[in-house]
């Protein structure tokens, strides 16, 4: 039986092959890590649960898309069903690093007039011997892009979790904000039947302000 949940946020993994975006899912959702990995043919499907704050749980679904470019019909029709993106380069081969921005133009420009919420990822730190980007760079595309940036390792199980949750708690803030608010026919953002309803934080003040105040009638 699925546990309930709260919210679902659909979230995409974009990046070109062999970057790792498997393995980080695997890690991610299963806690293991395997050196032999087969190509994504489509895509893939993952899930995890996350508790956000107290008495909310956020179920992921984590969509693995191939990288090459002869699947890319296939996965474009996920952008528009996604909340967030993870853009993940291999931190050993500068070709991925240069082709992140494609990555965001092309997804930024098939969800309009809406928006996703990224984080860009370096994967593969633990090969740092092998480093062709610098965490400088990386650090000033993700400014560039207006994004975080996260380091992980999935073979050293090294930020994997912190960057789900990091991507995770920016959706959720957002909309608490009212930024991001589930709509009809898209599968980005779906609640549960326990879902907390979530106010901007001016609305919360004063709701807060016009509730009777308790007190003891003992």
């Amino acid at each position: 039986m699925d546990i309930l949940w709260q919210y679902q946020f659909r979230i995409i993994l974009l990046g070109d092959s062999t970057v790792g975006k498997s393995s980080l899912l695997k890690r991610f959702t299963d806690g293991i890590y395997s050196d032999v990995a087969d190509p994504t043919v489509g895509v893939d499907f993952y899930a995890r649960s996350l508790d956000i704050e107290p008495g909310v749980k956020i179920k992921l679904q984590l969509w693995d898309t191939a990288g090459q470019e002869r699947f890319r019909s296939i996965t474009t029709s996920y952008y528009r069903n996604s909340v967030g993106g993870l853009l993940v380069f291999d931190l050993t081969n500068r070709k991925t690093f240069e082709h992140v921005k494609d990555w965001h133009k092309e997804v930024s420009e098939h969800i309009l007039p809406h928006h996703m919420v990224y984080i860009l990822i370096g994967h593969k730190s633990d090969l740092n011997k092998e480093r062709k980007v610098s965490r400088d760079e990386a650090e000033q595309l993700a400014a560039d892009l207006g994004i975080r940036y996260v380091e992980t390792s999935a073979k050293c199980n090294s930020n994997v979790d912190r960057a789900f949750e990091l991507l995770t708690r920016d959706i959720y803030e957002l909309m608490k904000m009212g930024e991001i608010t589930t709509r009809d026919g898209w599968d980005g953002v779906k609640s549960g039947l326990t879902a907390k309803v979530l106010y901007p934080a001016d609305e919360e003040e004063e709701l807060a302000r016009a509730a009777p105040e308790k007190g003891c009638h003992c």
